[in-house]
């Protein structure tokens, strides 16, 4: 069953950021409705999220929607998230009151879901002490306080005072409205590559984009899970609510695995690490020789997996990732006996469509009494499908 959204747009000129909000959360299947303040259709038309939504745009306490309910209870009633976004000042003082002199302020109050709160005004006015108070006050009551962010303001300022960017606001919705099945759990999980220096400017690497490890983090921290993400090298966005720890080496991935794996629940290995690395990094670049090919001697990295997996604390899951190209299933079954896991998730590689860097993926989730095939598809899906099959564990 789809869920339903309310957007509280008011009249901040970041009102216009709340489109793209709109298109991406309807896309996702969500059921949107848009309410307005008056302000706020001073700087966008109602007709535009109409368009967006597919569904009336409600901006009158007094008007009666077409199956003659009262639109501030029908839609109070119907909701599963109330966001509010941009929040004016104005907005925020008069639901800190208690207010209910607009459709908006009306269906808050007379609302059980929950309520997300996204402030967007003049550095100054954010900072001010009455506003802070009517901030704290709405916390108090239960909605939740989603920071602005910093930068450029529509004012010629700088400052603390931006609406998020709409790809952060969206993230937010997803994880108020996941299903809390790994609240209290800690996460440990690798992703992306690795890369071994072999002189200031050039190293072994491979292909890993590190996509499936962070939708897995992103998934596991929206289902309340505490993420620890330690990362190679990538061009990706940390997930809302994940701590992320930088790594560039297949050595300093295995030592802050070792660091913090202690006290974790679920450990996802889903790096793609280096098998070998340079016995010497030169510490100046290696000019070119016509006259001699050059060798580089290589000496084996510590397989982190199965090192850390010989030593399970009581009742941890180890799942690993086999990224194979050929015998995929058998391959797979060997690493996780071999490796004692849990779970092992193998995929071919030699796939283009579902391979490195791709966005989407089809794998086989594989424990010791079964073999689960997952069709084709993206990433993000796909994590969520695992993390419930870890759940069953």
């Amino acid at each position: 069953m789809n869920k339903n959204i309310i957007l509280g747009v008011t009249g901040g000129i970041a009102a216009y950021k709340m489109v793209e909000v709109a298109s991406t959360l309807t896309k996702m299947s969500y059921n949107v409705k848009v309410v307005m303040t008056d302000n706020a259709t001073k700087f966008i038309t109602p007709m535009t999220f109409r368009a967006i939504t597919h569904n009336p745009v409600y901006t009158d306490l007094f008007d009666f929607n077409i199956n003659n309910d009262i639109n501030h209870i029908s839609l109070a009633e119907e909701t599963d998230l109330i966001l509010i976004a941009p929040a004016t000042a104005n907005i925020i003082a008069r639901m800190a009151q208690g207010m209910a002199d607009d459709l908006l302020t009306t269906t808050v109050l007379a609302s059980e879901a929950p309520v997300l709160i996204s402030p967007a005004m003049n550095v100054n006015m954010y900072k001010n002490k009455i506003v802070q108070e009517n901030i704290k006050k709405l916390q108090n009551s239960g909605m939740r306080l989603i920071k602005p962010a910093q930068g450029y303001l529509a004012c010629g300022t700088e400052g603390e005072g931006r609406l998020p960017e709409p790809k952060t606001l969206v993230e937010y919705v997803q994880k108020s409205l996941s299903r809390n099945i790994l609240i209290n759990k800690k996460v440990l999980i690798t992703a992306g590559p690795t890369r071994e220096g072999i002189d200031p400017v050039r190293f072994l690497s491979n292909y890993s984009s590190g996509k499936m490890g962070y939708a897995l983090a992103k998934s596991a921290a929206y289902k309340g899970a505490e993420v620890t993400l330690i990362s190679g090298p990538t061009n990706l966005d940390t997930p809302l609510g994940v701590k992320r720890i930088n790594i560039e080496t297949a050595m300093e991935m295995s030592n802050n695995v070792k660091e913090h794996i202690r006290g974790k629940d679920i450990i996802i290995m889903v790096a793609a690490v280096a098998d070998f690395r340079p016995k010497s990094m030169s510490n100046k670049k290696i000019k070119k020789d016509n006259n001699s090919n050059l060798k580089i001697d290589l000496e084996r990295n510590p397989d982190i997996l199965k090192n850390i997996a010989k030593n399970k604390e009581n009742d941890q899951l180890f799942i690993g990732f086999a990224a194979e190209t050929e015998n995929i299933i058998s391959n797979a079954r060997t690493k996780l006996s071999r490796k004692n896991l849990d779970m092992i998730i193998a995929n071919d590689v030699a796939k283009k469509e579902t391979g490195f860097a791709s966005d989407k993926n089809k794998v086989y989730v594989i424990t010791e009494d079964n073999n689960i095939k997952l069709p084709v598809m993206e990433k993000e899906e796909l994590a969520t499908k695992i993390i419930a099959e870890i759940e069953k564990l």
